[in-house]
């Protein structure tokens, strides 16, 4: 028969239980004799046996100043996603007749595929649900005015799904998301 290896020591279990009190072996210690199951690190004993504490307070001090940036940049992003939803609807909701269709669309692609180059970089804002709307709503507006022309009417259906795209949009940027 084969002998179980234990992570206890064999002067513990030979022990009588009645006399002996086992206290646990320091973590140095326990490295040192090979028990392997004493050997651990917890969280507490790597910040203060290391001096890591005072590292990961002082990376969270200089970090203050880039998360301000951030929320600097995520202002930006959330003032100018509105000024391009409020040309959008302004735009696709222009009279056929009107004069100023042609110049409205121009100045429309213009601030669509600035607002689109400037954001579509941003890893950070990939995964919202404002960007991802406002991108496929400007995709679906750039691509009909390219197919049709700018005095082309968009249709009453895709117009529809435009303007819901856009009010989830908004929604989602009132939510910080």
């Amino acid at each position: 028969m084969r002998a179980v290896s234990s992570p206890v020591p064999a002067a513990v279990l030979a022990a009588p239980s009645t006399t002996a009190v086992v206290k646990p072996l320091p973590r140095a210690a326990a490295a040192s004799s090979g028990n392997v199951a004493a050997v651990g690190t917890g969280r507490r004993d790597v910040l203060a046996g290391t001096g890591l504490g005072a590292a990961a307070a002082a990376v969270l001090l200089a970090l203050g100043p880039a998360c301000g940036a951030a929320r600097a940049a995520d202002e930006e992003y959330v003032s100018e996603t509105k000024e391009v939803i409020g040309k959008v609807r302004s735009t696709i909701n222009m009279d056929k007749a009107d004069p100023n269709v042609a110049d409205a669309v121009a100045e429309l692609r213009e601030l669509s595929n600035s607002w689109v180059a400037k954001y579509r970089r941003e890893k950070s804002l990939l995964g919202r649900p404002s960007f991802r709307e406002m991108y496929s709503a400007l995709n679906a507006v750039s691509g009909h005015y390219i197919s049709f022309g700018p005095t082309a009417p968009i249709p009453a259906k895709r117009r529809a799904r435009i303007l819901e795209e856009m009010d989830t949009a908004e929604k989602a940027l009132l939510r910080g998301r």
